[in-house]
């Protein structure tokens, strides 16, 4: 085997600071940027490249298509100043008493007056030859985040179970998703992945190429970003213990089949419960990517104290794999437990020993989580991708098992992809090239330093899983096409549950933060939705109340408008939070390069956010407890004297108001997904992720012991209650709900012929018990949102996906990781793929569900017949 080796990334700042240009400019190959270039770009694709699911009969793919209209994509727009300033004083209003308000007032006439406008030109200047103004302060604001990134920074997807019960168990399930994964990774680096897009438009597609092979590595200057363009191999933990094998040839081609990858993971398996699980708990190293990451960097730098030693060769391994595969030996029965297991897996102890699913788990990196029963989720690290990215590769992975069990029942079912691998059991073994396809396990050589490095911070994690509960909501009673029935956004009538909900248990308005996606421009990742507003805070008093249901209807009805509003606005990325930011940014960097210190007319400076922002929190506000270092990352130090006097804006109370998120709230998911979700972003806040579908909403919230399930039983009374304050006001009928047959849509249109006697015989009963009557205008009114206050969307090839949730950054490599060495590894004898074949799979009576539920989530995708 070709000897490999894993390069140390160069760092980020100097990364971006050598991008190419070209990307940046106004005007590329003699074409505008604009919104209407990228989609003419997309167009003249032909429509087999655009929608592969729609043409499954397709020899002649065109490759390219995935980024095709990159360089036509707008730049991210700088708003005015004086539109951001604003819209911050709207956005602080109904959290400030009327004296905190004035003051904030004053703040912003002072900050227009004297350092704005001055803030505003050096940020204008800046962006000049960038290809994004807030690209690099957000992703120092990222890989600047010291604490550790498990329950800070990584959210979670729980996918929905198979939908033919026979493989939902971990070694199918598991065999199953990886190969649908592989087939995503080959499309993306042919660049044969359709681009997605929201009516028609098509969104910036870079996210997708920093999905695989991709590590966050710890150093003692903050974090880089390293990637290995051409990893082939996969890691696989079981039992906290570290396998890997190739999977892919030098084409991105698959090298194995189904029942290939199945024989290797149960080899692995049961290679790792030969060890007992308190023993093997004491060398599982996965322990050590939860650490404070200073802590985890000195802990790199002795794993690589002898370059070519085996540490070094299997932390590179690790590094530089596809993505790392988590076989879990549990098998958690509630939703609250399956979220926890995805999002930092459990803490149990046995004889002084963790034995949970918390020390199975890498979280540098995109790792997809399997429990024995065949649960199966997403862990992903969040600085270089968004939700809405992973969302797309969840939903494709997904939908690809669904499609590739119907091709064994019927050959001409369709297929996800514009082309495919070719079939692995009919090549010669001689052209997969140098590849490893028999597991070999990674052997670690567990010097007194990583053992009693590896115990601490498996405490601290275990501190750190008690610190924090979840609950969850699966809401049964209706969703989407109720809520637009009833003439509302769905997004938007979501979001005012939050705040009356929270209003109902305290009494108050708190900060609420919703991500809006701006992938509509060139590396655009998200800008905050400020959800409260004075529409929602005379709603949530106005619902709690002794008020007539018409007055409390009303309210809500104006507070979901304004949000629908307000998320459009930020959609175009003119919300005033990632440009404010982008100006405190700015004036730091002023400070720093006139040689001062620091800059604080009260003694703190920052440029990371005021609490981790990975899974959506705020814009990023400071903390006082860090300072801007020379190289202008940023290191924990003690204040310095104060040098300069901060801009007023920055100085008032309400900066940090408005940065103190209390809820946190992300709306991320389509009928793939189970749940989704993420740790809180304050001590004293909640961690929101919900999905809204057709007939149903799902909720995953967690809080460091805030009465979380409290708060989730408030939800549920709430949803019942304004159903019922809903339906009091509706004058005529419920007959718009969208999951009724057509037969039942013609039999209630009042142009029906009258129908015969007998057939006229007794009452029409409703799902609601009350007579039927003909629809309104109003009552079929769709959501004027187009889900852009997160990533709700289809499962589609070329889907219109809609926002997203979590943060803003886009990112930029740093050195490409080349794979590893080949190190002194233990290999498992006991499988050898050398003559791949397709498994027989059982079929059983699965036809029909299956067609089901592909219809479900591509409805153009078998005929009517």
């Amino acid at each position: 085997m070709t000897a490999r080796t894993f390069t140390q990334p160069s760092s980020l700042n100097g990364t971006l600071a050598t991008q190419t240009l070209t990307m940046s400019s106004a005007e590329v190959n003699g074409s505008i940027r604009s919104e209407t270039s990228a989609k003419e770009s997309q167009a003249s694709f032909p429509s087999e490249a655009r929608d592969p699911l729609g043409h499954h009969k397709n020899p002649e793919s065109r490759p390219g298509i995935t980024f095709a209209h990159q360089d036509k994509l707008p730049k991210l727009p700088i708003p005015e100043l004086e539109s951001s300033c604003k819209k911050y004083l709207a956005a602080l209003k109904p959290l400030q008493s009327p004296k905190e308000h004035n003051d904030t007032v004053h703040a912003i006439q002072d900050f227009i007056k004297s350092d704005g406008p001055a803030l505003q030109d050096k940020l204008k200047k800046y962006a000049n030859g960038k290809a994004n103004y807030i690209e690099q302060f957000w992703y120092d604001s990222y890989l600047n985040f010291d604490n550790p990134v498990v329950l800070n920074l990584n959210p979670f997807f729980l996918l929905e179970d198979d939908p033919t019960p026979a493989r939902n168990n971990q070694v199918t399930r598991a065999a199953s998703l990886v190969v649908s994964a592989l087939s995503f990774v080959r499309a993306v680096r042919r660049e044969e992945l359709p681009p997605d897009t929201v009516r028609g438009q098509p969104l910036c597609m870079y996210q997708y190429s920093r999905l695989f092979g991709t590590a966050r590595i710890p150093t003692e200057n903050g974090c880089q970003i390293g990637q290995d363009p051409t990893s082939k191999h996969i890691v696989v933990l079981s039992h906290g213990q570290f396998y890997w094998f190739d999977v892919l040839d030098d084409n991105s081609d698959l090298i194995m089949t189904e029942r290939d990858i199945s024989l290797n993971l149960s080899v692995i398996v049961d290679d790792a419960s030969q060890i007992p699980i308190r023993d093997a708990a004491k060398g599982a190293l996965g322990v050590l990517s939860t650490e404070n990451r200073k802590v985890w960097s000195g802990l790199r730098d002795v794993l690589h104290r002898e370059e070519g030693s085996n540490n070094s060769d299997c932390l590179n391994i690790v590094d530089s794999a596809l993505f790392i595969l988590c076989l879990d030996y549990t098998e958690p029965q509630t939703g609250a437990d399956l979220c926890m297991n995805m999002l930092c897996g459990s803490s149990k102890v046995e004889q002084g020993v963790q034995v949970g699913t918390c020390t199975n788990r890498w979280y540098d990196k995109l790792q997809i989580i399997v429990c024995k029963n065949g649960s199966a989720g997403i862990n992903f690290e969040h600085t270089g991708v968004d939700g809405h990215t992973v969302l797309r590769f969840a939903s494709d992975v997904y939908t690809d098992t669904i499609l590739r069990f119907a091709r064994t029942i019927n050959g001409n079912a369709p297929s996800l992809w514009a082309s495919a691998s070719p079939d692995p059991a009919k090549r010669d073994p001689d052209s997969f090239g140098d590849v490893q396809t028999t597991p070999h396990k990674l052997e670690w050589d567990m010097v007194p330093e990583l053992s009693t490095a590896l115990r601490f911070a498996e405490t601290r994690l275990a501190d750190l899983i008690q610190q924090n509960e979840f609950a969850t909501l699966e809401f049964p009673h209706y969703g989407k096409n109720f809520i637009t029935s009833m003439g509302f956004s769905p997004d938007a009538f979501v979001q005012m549950a939050f705040q009356a909900a929270y209003y109902g248990l305290y009494g108050r308005m708190e900060c609420v933060y919703e991500p809006a996606m701006t992938k509509f421009f060139y590396h655009g990742r998200t800008e905050a939705i400020r959800a409260v507003s004075e529409e929602s805070a005379e709603f949530v008093k106005t619902f709690w109340g002794e008020n007539p249901a018409a007055a409390k209807i009303d309210a809500l009805r104006k507070a979901c408008q304004k949000h629908t509003a307000t998320t459009k606005d930020c959609a175009k990325a003119q919300g005033p939070d990632r440009h404010m930011y982008a100006l405190y940014c700015i004036w730091q960097r002023a400070i720093d390069e006139d040689g001062a210190e620091m800059a604080s007319s009260d003694g703190w400076d920052s440029t990371r956010p005021s609490s981790p922002e990975a899974v959506n929190s705020t814009m990023g506000s400071p903390k006082r407890s860090s300072m801007l270092s020379e190289a202008g990352s940023i290191s924990s130090s003690p204040p310095a004297p104060v040098q300069h006097s901060m801009p007023a804006l920055f100085a008032d109370a309400g900066w940090d108001k408005l940065n103190n998120t209390i809820l946190s709230t992300s709306n991320c998911g389509n009928p793939s997904l189970r749940q989704f979700g993420f740790g809180p972003t304050s001590g004293d806040g909640f961690g929101i992720g919900y999905i809204i579908k057709d007939g149903s909403i799902s909720i995953c919230a967690s809080s460091k012991h805030r009465q979380t399930s409290r708060y989730i039983d408030a939800l549920e009374s709430y949803f019942l209650e304004i159903r019922k304050l809903l339906r009091q006001l509706k004058r005529r009928g419920t007959s718009a709900d969208k999951t009724l047959s057509r037969a039942r849509e013609a039999e209630e249109h009042h142009h029906r012929p009258k129908a015969s006697r007998v057939k006229s015989r007794g009452r029409m009963v409703t799902s609601d018990g009350k007579q039927q009557h003909a629809p309104t205008e109003e009552d079929s009114v769709e959501s004027d949102d187009d889900g852009l206050g997160g990533c709700r969307t289809s499962l589609s090839p070329r889907p219109s996906l809609n926002v997203e949730p979590v943060a803003n950054i886009t990112l930029r490599p740093a050195a490409p990781l080349t794979p590893p060495q080949s190190p002194p590894f233990k290999p498992l004898t006991t499988v050898h793929v050398s003559s791949p074949r397709r498994p027989p799979i059982k079929t059983f009576k699965t036809r029909k569900c299956t067609r089901a539920v592909v219809r479900r989530l591509y409805p153009n995708t078998f005929s009517s017949s």
